[in-house]
C-alpha cells in the first residue's frame, strides 16, 4: 500500500512538473519556502523540506525500507547549506550537512537514532523543482547502539 502511494505520487509529479512555469525564482528561496517530493533509495518515501532562512532548512521524511522484512522510517533533520561551494550558470547547487533524528519501526523492533545527512541539491532555474542526492549515516541509540547508512536520489516541487 505504501509503495503504491509513493509510486503514484512520483508519477503525478513527473507528469505535472514539466508543464508548470517557474513560480518561485531561485534567489527567492528564503524562510517559508516549502518543497515536497520523494526520495528514492534506502529508504524510499516522501520528502518535505521547509526553509527556515536562506541557508537553513528542516527536512522531514516518511519512508519505507526494503531491507530484511521491511520497515517504516521517519526522520527530521536540521540542514545548513553552502551556496558558494559550486558556482553554476543556471539555477543553484548548494551543498548541505546537518543533524537530526530517526525513528525506525519494524514489527516489534523500534529504534531511535541520530542522522547526519550530507548532500547536494540542484535548484532548477526554469521550473519550481529541485533534485538532490544525499547520504546519511545513522547511529541508533535506543534500544541498543548500532549503525546504518541511509541515502538516495530525490526530487521535490518548490511551492
Amino acid at each position: 500500500m505504501f509503495r503504491t502511494a509513493i509510486t503514484t505520487f512520483c508519477l503525478l509529479l513527473l507528469l505535472i512538473v514539466p508543464s508548470v512555469p517557474r513560480a518561485v525564482e531561485v534567489n527567492d528561496i528564503d524562510a517559508g519556502t516549502l518543497e515536497l517530493g520523494v526520495i528514492l533509495g534506502e529508504p524510499t518515501g516522501v520528502s518535505v523540506k521547509f526553509w527556515t532562512t536562506w541557508e537553513t532548512a528542516v527536512d522531514v521524511g516518511v519512508a519505507w525500507s526494503f531491507r530484511r522484512h521491511g520497515h517504516i522510517t521517519i526522520h527530521a533533520d536540521y540542514l545548513f547549506h553552502n551556496f558558494n561551494f559550486f558556482k553554476i550558470e543556471d539555477g543553484r547547487l548548494p551543498v548541505y550537512a546537518g543533524v537530526g533524528g530517526r525513528l525506525r519501526v519494524e514489527d516489534d523492533d523500534t529504534r531511535i537514532g541520530i542522522r547526519i545527512p550530507v548532500g547536494a541539491e540542484y535548484i532548477l532555474e526554469a521550473y519550481p523543482f529541485s533534485v538532490f542526492l544525499e547520504i546519511a549515516p545513522v547511529i541508533d541509540l535506543v534500544p541498543e547502539t548500532g549503525t546504518e547508512l541511509n541515502g538516495g536520489l530525490g526530487f521535490r516541487y518548490i511551492f
